[in-house]
């Protein structure tokens, strides 16, 4: 399998949309490689009208001016601090559903023998209808917490007491009962976000890089499409620089980048990549449509 020499543009070209779809069409196999461009596409951005429209008292009181930056600050408190976090999950895990790019991208991996690798903590994929055997999420899940510490090397559903701390939450501040404690040593419980060495690789976490890692030796020597999505330059190391290496060595392999950044590939992987430049919503929807008409 192969694709014309590496290139770009300010927008998907017709070309480049029909020789992703054959790209799809002739492999055996699809890895995706989702990053946070994906889900800014299906909506989910962290500042603007969409952080004020939520967030406008904890701006007004504290000063940050997006979501991100809500999150590392430093509250006096622990009810403060759920006060926020509980929010900030509810919106972007229970809240808003997925939306069209994910729908479009399930339309286009079915049918295939194919596996998602992401650094997104949304949730968006299972959301969508993804088959969760089919997942790993590196980084964590805004839906799971663990012990801060932490004392042991296991995660907790929040969902029950994120919507009470919700509900129940006054001034920018949780009722001090709601505060999540470890179950095991009693200290506080945190997000599990790999913010730092403290994040927890549970039993779920292994299992899900131990079906990622059998299912690149399985398709080790075949006609491999490497797609990446939405994937910018805060972690390489966890998606676009292993899909250059996999790509590089599996000579039936190809790489195809979808970016609203101009991307870049090594010279040697030129004859078997293609980096488009775009809005991923639309790119999709296009690819979808090609295939469906070749059908």
């Amino acid at each position: 399998m192969s694709l014309p020499r590496a290139t770009t543009g300010s927008t998907a070209s017709c070309l480049q949309i029909e020789q992703l779809a054959a790209g799809i069409r002739k492999a055996d196999a699809l890895i995706v490689g989702a990053g946070a461009g994906l889900s800014t596409a299906a909506g989910f951005t962290y500042s603007g009208s969409r952080f004020y429209r939520h967030f406008a008292d904890f701006y007004q009181k504290y000063g940050f001016t997006d979501m991100y930056a809500g999150g590392f600050y430093p509250y006096a408190t622990p009810e403060e601090y759920w006060a926020y976090w509980s929010r900030y999950i509810l919106i972007n895990r229970y809240g808003q559903p997925p939306g069209r790019v994910y729908s479009d991208l399930l339309a286009l991996v079915r049918g295939k023998d194919y596996f998602v690798l992401t650094t997104n903590v949304d949730h968006c994929f299972q959301k969508a209808g993804f088959d969760k055997q089919r997942l790993f999420y590196t980084q964590g899940d805004y839906g799971l917490w663990q012990c801060q510490k932490p004392c042991h090397y296991k995660t907790y559903d929040n969902g029950q007491t994120v919507r009470q701390m919700v509900a129940r939450q006054r001034d920018m501040r949780v009722p001090t009962e709601l505060i999540p404690r470890c179950p095991v040593c009693g200290g506080l419980m945190t997000m599990n976000l790999r913010v730092d060495g403290c994040f927890v690789e549970d039993v779920g976490w292994h299992a899900a890089a131990g079906r990622y890692r059998d299912f690149l030796h399985r398709h080790q020597n075949g006609a491999v499409l490497y797609l990446e999505l939405g994937v910018g330059g805060n972690t390489p190391g966890i998606i676009k620089y292993p899909f250059w290496q996999f790509t590089a060595r599996q000579p039936r392999s190809t790489y195809v980048s979808v970016n609203t950044e101009k991307q870049k590939v090594p010279h040697q992987l030129q004859d078997r990549a293609l980096c488009i430049q775009g809005d991923i919503d639309p790119i999709l929807k296009q690819v979808k449509n090609c295939l469906e008409a070749g059908e």
